[in-house]
């Protein structure tokens, strides 16, 4: 399977002005699961100037985010890690970055359980940090179906809710996904 992934995007939704295509290169040792978090992460998250795989001006910061904003004078306001991430990397960036709203986006609600068991146990600051846990039969059914031209018709999604819908390869999903709080 080719390293680059593209989703030609049509938004039905009007809090959400996505752009009508996306390219996601696969980095080394990413895996499609990691492209298709960011892809989800991308819709979920999205706002004005969210960027995908984008170096941080601070030389400080050693890190690249799945998904990130910055404010305009340049702090990092949202940091999205999409997948697997260690506890070393989120206590960091909790130093490094302490205005940001750090988030971990997970494929199912026991992988995204067993990250907030991590943070437990290697005492990661309370509050700092959200994890979205997406339903895991949704997620493994659109893996299944994500080739290198993908298309994607998102009708909205609701933070307090818990919900999502979206059209992925002409089938429909109207889906819940979980967040978890640290």
């Amino acid at each position: 399977m080719s390293h680059k992934f593209s989703f030609a995007i049509e938004s039905r939704d009007k809090k959400r002005d996505l752009p009508q295509s996306i390219i996601i290169g696969r980095r080394d040792k990413q895996t499609l699961v990691h492209v298709l978090l960011k892809v989800m992460g991308f819709m979920l998250f999205f706002r004005e100037r969210l960027r995908i795989d984008a170096r941080v001006p601070d030389d400080a910061v050693p890190f690249v985010p799945d998904l990130s904003q910055l404010d305009y004078e340049m702090r990092m306001k949202l940091w999205v890690e999409c997948g697997e991430c260690g506890v070393n990397k989120l206590e960091k960036l909790a130093v490094k970055c302490p205005e940001a709203d750090l988030w971990v986006v997970t494929p199912s609600l026991e992988s995204a359980e067993e990250m907030i068991r991590l943070m437990a146990k290697h005492d990661l600051r309370r509050g700092r940090y959200s994890v979205l846990a997406l339903d895991a039969a949704m997620f493994q059914e659109v893996l299944g179906l994500t080739g290198n031209r993908n298309a994607v018709t998102w009708f909205g999604a609701s933070f307090e809710e818990g919900t999502m819908q979206f059209d992925y390869a002409g089938l429909w999903f109207d889906t819940t996904f979980q967040i978890l709080r640290h």
